[in-house]
């Protein structure tokens, strides 16, 4: 089974890839192209602060998510 989304990164910046059609369609509602710098969008930049929450969310709406 195919994850919907990976993380990459580490230490002060990850990288969160949708990888399904689903998966940029919650990136697209739950974070937006324009919250922050996101030069790689949909490849979104998330801080280390915010990303175990992220993860939580995208979990809890029942995405799977791999390293």
């Amino acid at each position: 089974m195919r994850a919907d989304f990976e993380i990459n990164g580490g230490g002060s910046v990850y990288l969160l890839k949708p990888l399904s059609r689903a998966a940029e369609i919650w990136v697209e509602e739950n974070i937006r192209q324009d919250n922050g710098f996101q030069p790689y969008w949909p490849t979104v930049v998330i801080e280390h602060r915010y990303i175990a929450n992220v993860v939580s969310g995208i979990q809890a709406k029942g995405y799977t998510v791999q390293r």
